[in-house]
């Protein structure tokens, strides 16, 4: 057997530098016709190519360099090294001890090394690969002879959102380095990069956005794509092979986006192309289809509340993790004709969710909303099931059909259900077990059905507890249930409801638009939003109705919210003082109840008991 075969099965006796291996014996097998990759050659230096592939990956060093200017300054004289590879196992990047990188160059351990575990077998960058889990390699462990003298601890990054592999953090040294603290902080770094990638991504979602909205064709629908070919929007009902949040098949990110044309499914008809550029680079594009505008069928009710425009998810802006998975959660129960009772503050948009539910069964169906605290105790009952001639002082000559009977077939909403009336509950309750309901004074039985969307601000668990909601109403109106985020648990979807609000309320009262400046935005997002985004809507059309110039001005928005911003800068000291604000109205709030205050502010208990600590 020849030395470079002895050398990759690793026999005692092999004991070949591995350097010499890649310059020397590498080139010979090719020489001699022998395939190295059939004989699991270990590393095939790259060479020109590395250039090529740091600028294939490129997102992944910028959000690297900072965790490794900072941790080549802690592992200088530690005799470790760490590097950054890509999907593929190639090195891309090293930092650390300067005598250990120097040592790592004779092994190929360096800008432009292979080390996926097919190429060069067992260790600790290629079986995090394979595995997409952390591991760590220690000394005899490795595979081939030439590496048994070194340890190395690695972990994988994920793509946020696919979970898709980017790369390989790895920290790597002679055996005399080896601890489990090292696999630690492996792992630390690789959810720091991670955690770098999901900001600069949600960053770029949100410009993205913003220039689609402004780009926003009169007529037809839209689908944004980032960078990525992920679908981060889609204005009404698209017939794609990828839902929201997904990459669209095809859609290779390290393709020209200009190809992206050639992959478009036959489904989706697609009349223009639009690629959005941010700093003279691509991060994303809009695409926009036929118009498909669906109109109300003329058998609805003259008494529908339906409103084709806006029973659609894609009037829900946010593209938050919290919001996306509402939204996802919204659709699956839209398929099915069961009651669903949706929770969430004041202001939230429960609403929407509502019509998009119903949009999403049958636009073409009655959506009716009733407000059950809007009226009298006595005429709650004459509003919901109807009346006949006479049935009270008042009523119409002719007598008069409830929400019931308008909203038959499709989609009867009831906002506030936990201000309706104790004596009321029961006779609800019947009318949804039996779909039969009578109108007032009336002996003649009248089948229904509907489907109901009950809206709540408050706790009905507490309410039935205290004696104020039927139990068995609770447990048939809650069959299914959805949970609205409040906005300050969304920080990432203000800047896109601020120029979404911007654009819209100033087409509708025919004002120009204004300028929100970074300062501005900055004391946005810390800020505690009691009324969500009701509040904010209610902001941006009080700015523009009423504004002197064309910047927003820290004196506006501290007369509007009622909170002193002008003495708040956007440096992180006193950012934080506004968050240390909130915290304190939150728990305030929850009456002491931490675990309440952390859920109004979305985040962890932990998480609250530490900013709690740092004040």
């Amino acid at each position: 057997m020849r030395a470079w075969e002895r050398f990759l099965v690793g026999e005692p006796e092999a004991t070949m530098p591995l350097g010499n291996f890649v310059v020397s014996s590498w080139q010979r097998s090719l020489a001699q016709g022998v395939n190295p990759a059939s004989r699991h050659a270990p590393l095939a230096a790259i060479g020109d190519n590395l250039r090529h592939l740091r600028h294939r990956n490129t997102e992944l060093l910028a959000a690297a360099a900072d965790i490794f200017l900072r941790l080549n300054e802690m592992i200088a004289d530690s005799r470790c090294m760490m590097l950054l590879t890509d999907p593929d196992g190639v090195v891309l990047e090293t930092v650390g001890d300067n005598t250990t990188i120097a040592e790592g160059e004779r092994i190929h351990l360096v800008g432009g090394g292979h080390w996926r575990e097919d190429v060069i077998g067992t260790n600790g960058i290629g079986t995090a690969l394979a595995t997409g889990r952390p591991a760590q390699v220690h000394a005899t462990e490795h595979f081939c002879e030439g590496i048994k003298s070194w340890t190395c601890a690695a972990a994988p990054i994920h793509e946020p959102g696919t979970g898709a592999i980017l790369g390989v953090v790895d920290i790597s040294g002679p055996p005399s380095t080896y601890q489990r603290s090292n696999l630690s902080l492996a792992v630390a770094a690789a959810r720091q990069i991670e955690t770098a990638l999901a900001q600069r991504a949600s960053l770029e979602r949100v410009r993205l956005l913003e220039t689609c909205l402004q780009r926003m064709p009169a007529t037809g629908g839209i689908l944004v794509i980032d960078r990525a070919g992920r679908i981060v929007y889609m204005n009404g009902h698209m017939d794609t092979p990828a839902a929201l949040g997904q990459r669209m098949p095809g859609f290779d990110p390290h393709r020209p986006m200009e190809a992206w044309l050639d992959h478009i499914p036959e489904s989706l008809r697609v009349d223009g192309f639009d690629p959005v550029m941010l700093d003279g680079r691509p991060i994303g594009a809009m695409l926009v289809t036929p118009d498909r505008a669906r109109l109300p069928a003329r058998g609805v009710p003259s008494g529908s509340e339906a409103d084709v425009a806006r029973s659609a998810f894609s009037h829900i802006v946010g593209v938050s993790q919290p919001v996306l998975e509402t939204v996802k959660r919204a659709r699956q129960l839209a398929k099915h004709r069961v009651p669903v009772l949706i929770h969430g503050e004041t202001g939230v948009g429960k609403e929407l969710f509502a019509r998009a539910m119903h949009g999403e069964f049958d636009f073409n169906a009655p959506f009716v909303v009733f407000n059950c605290g809007a009226v009298s105790k006595e005429l709650v009952g004459a509003e919901l099931f109807g009346h006949v001639k006479g049935a009270f002082t008042g009523a119409t000559a002719d007598g008069r059909p409830g929400r019931f009977e308008l909203a038959d077939g499709g989609t009867l909403c009831l906002d506030e259900i936990g201000e309706l009336p104790l004596d009321l509950q029961p006779i609800l309750l019947r009318a949804l077990e039996e779909g039969v309901i009578y109108r007032l004074g009336d002996t003649t039985p009248r089948r229904v059905s509907v489907q109901l969307v009950a809206m709540t601000n408050r706790d009905l668990r507490d309410e039935v507890a205290a004696g104020r909601f039927r139990r068995d109403l609770f447990y048939r109106i809650n069959v299914t249930s959805i949970i609205v985020p409040p906005l300050r648990s969304r920080p990432g979807d203000i800047d896109l409801l601020v120029a979404h609000f911007n654009r819209t309320v100033a087409e509708r009262h025919g004002v120009a638009m204004r300028l929100f400046g970074s300062d501005i935005m900055a004391r946005l997002r810390a800020y505690h939003w009691p009324g969500n985004v009701r509040e904010l809507r209610n902001l941006v059309e009080g700015l523009l109705l009423a504004s002197g110039s064309p910047d927003v001005s820290v004196e506006e928005i501290s007369l509007i919210l009622a909170t002193d911003f002008t003495n708040v800068t956007t440096g992180s000291v006193r950012l934080a003082d506004v968050k240390q604000s909130a915290i304190a109205r939150a728990i305030e709030e929850a009456q002491g109840n931490l675990s309440q205050a952390a859920r109004q502010l979305g985040i962890s208990r932990s998480t609250l008991h530490r900013r709690m600590k740092s004040r």
